[in-house]
């Protein structure tokens, strides 16, 4: 071969280096989704424990804010006008004080400036009941939570987006309450958002908020909804389902296959059309295949938030590929949204005046709620002591609280003062306190009940008040875990028939968190005290006395064998 001819075929093979791909076939397109779960009303920046799949060991970050989120939507719509942002459920609930004192309103604000089109409902959206959820929907002030409703702005005008429901059933009805499916247009491409929570949220919902509805099961709601959207034209479905899992992977490992939990029997069960789930609860990030389906979570607070990509046959209408990444939201990271920076800025201003007013000084930094709910923390002793104090005057010999109403440990600013935002953080339900009569068997009863179907690792143990012991053994069956005779108030073994006068959260006093043993109680009395109330009321009397809470006790209200 002589020099010229080699040269032609280098120039050549050069510029097919660099000539630009095929474009894809004209009956195929992709729709891009961007999805986040169990934001929690996590309107500022927050911890966030970052150890990606790509090395460089675990760190420690701020990451989320709807500012960051924001700027990140705006840098990826300049890519793709047509992106469509959907969410898994607990939006609000749970919620830090800038969005809870004002109802939660602020963060259902930040999501209808965020583009946000749909979410599934999630067992946190019961929080104060079907009528608040309702109004959080549709707008208005009437609200059982009057004292805050329509606060922030003086009026509210509801979600923008929509709830979706597909397995909450109005039981006169038989229909769901919220809509079960949302039809959006991306690209051309109709695609199907069907929503649905948690099977087993009556357990932890307010029952009285709940009175009326069911909860069905979640794949069968999920499958009946596909006819009739197939009859819309629609033949690309998108599960929002609030329910998850837990995996070893890392939370942005592709294609994990080590996904456990009660999210993959669902997944399972699904129609073979169905190929992606985005789902949430669990709190957990992960990208995972469950019988070749993609399921992704974002982990919670809005530290990250997943794209996923839908490679589509527009002439079968069928999903050919899904891909998906996480990207987490590292304030700085995208150029600003002045909508979402300005939005932030002025729920800040409304609330800081509030959230610093001190309440009382700590012997501590911070009083912890420990991350294993199965054991006694030192502040869940102080919540429970808390409520014992308030409920003095009705009687109260027994306080009892739900670890999983304890939000967050209990901080302190300089000089180890705490402020309202501080306790807000802690106990931001508002739930008001009951006191009731329950016989020993029935409090020993209701102490059993903390490992029926292994609802312990779930839930945890409840947090019991000062002078109250039990002692239980892990190696025996459910009924019988706790040690005879051991259950004692203030040194005297409990009289199995003896009253006692015991006060909880309204909460439990229900039978949430699955205790039905709470219901029994007899001569109930309502305290129209809040647990916030109480905690602040208690904490300003330590510091009267000068008895600061967070001084070093042993923890020995109950212990295992």
């Amino acid at each position: 071969m002589n020099k010229y001819l080699s040269l032609l075929i280098a120039v050549a093979l050069a510029g097919c280096a660099w000539r630009k791909p095929p474009p894809p076939p004209a009956n195929i397109t992709e729709v891009q989704l961007v999805a986040l779960n169990d934001f929690h009303g996590n309107l500022e920046a927050s911890k966030y424990t970052w150890d990606s799949a790509a090395g460089g060991g675990e760190r420690v970050i701020q990451a989320g804010g709807i500012d960051t989120l924001g700027a990140a939507l705006q840098a990826w719509r300049k890519q793709d006008p047509e992106l469509l942002l959907v969410g898994a459920g607990d939006l609000i609930g749970a919620s830090p004080a800038i969005s809870s004192m004002w109802a939660d309103e602020p963060t259902i604000g930040a999501m209808n400036l965020l583009g946000l089109r749909a979410t599934s409902v999630g067992n946190h959206e019961f929080d104060q009941g079907r009528i608040e959820l309702l109004r959080q929907q549709k707008g208005g002030c009437v609200s059982p939570r009057a004292d805050k409703a329509c606060k922030f702005e003086g009026t509210y005008q509801g979600a923008q987006f929509q709830y979706l429901a597909a397995n909450v059933i109005d039981m006169t009805t038989r229909k769901p309450v919220l809509p079960a499916y949302k039809i959006e247009t991306s690209h051309g491409v109709k695609v199907g958002f069907i929503g649905t929570v948690l099977r087993e949220t009556a357990e932890s919902a307010l029952a009285s908020g709940i009175a009326g509805l069911e909860f069905v099961d979640e794949a069968d709601a999920i499958n009946r909804q596909l006819p009739e959207l197939r009859k819309q034209g629609v033949g690309v479905f998108v599960v929002l389902i609030h329910q998850g899992g837990r995996t070893i992977d890392k939370f942005d490992q592709q294609d994990c296959a080590n996904l456990k939990g009660p999210i993959t029997d669902v997944v399972k069960r699904l129609d073979p059309a169905i190929r992606v789930v985005i789902s949430g609860h669990s709190h957990q990030g992960y990208l995972c295949k469950v019988d070749g389906r993609t399921v992704t979570q974002s982990d919670m607070g809005g530290h990250v938030m997943s794209r996923i990509k839908l490679t589509v046959d527009t002439e079968t209408n069928t999903v050919r590929n899904v891909s998906a990444m996480q990207e987490v939201m590292v304030p700085g990271t995208w150029p600003a949204d002045p909508a979402l920076d300005a939005y932030l800025k002025k729920a800040r201003e409304r609330s800081t005046a509030a959230l610093a007013q001190p309440i009382a000084t700590l012997a501590v930094p911070s009083v912890k709620r420990g991350k294993d709910h199965a054991r006694e923390s030192a502040l869940g002793d102080l919540v429970a002591d808390s409520m014992l104090y308030a409920g003095r005057p009705f009687g109260a010999q027994i306080a009892l609280q739900n670890p999983g109403g304890i939000r967050q440990d209990l901080e302190t600013a300089a000089g180890n003062r705490v402020t309202l935002g501080h306790a807000m953080a802690v106990l931001p339900f508002g739930n008001t306190m009951v006191a009731m009569n329950l016989r020993g068997s029935q409090i020993v009863e209701l102490l059993e009940e903390q490992w029926i179907g292994g609802r312990d690792a779930k839930r945890g143990l409840l947090q019991v008040s000062e002078g109250f012991w039990y002692e239980w053994d892990p190696a025996q069956p459910e009924g019988r875990k706790i040690v005879p005779g051991s259950v004692k108030l203030n040194g005297m073994p409990l009289q199995m028939e003896s009253q006692y006068r015991v006060v909880t959260n309204n909460f439990l006093a229900e039978g949430g968190d699955g205790f039905p043993a709470f219901t029994k109680g007899s001569n109930r009395a309502p305290t129209g005290v809040r647990d916030l109330d109480a905690l602040t009321s208690y904490l300003i009397k330590r510091d009267q006395d000068k008895k600061p809470a967070g001084a070093a006790a042993p923890l020995v209200r109950f212990k295992s064998l």
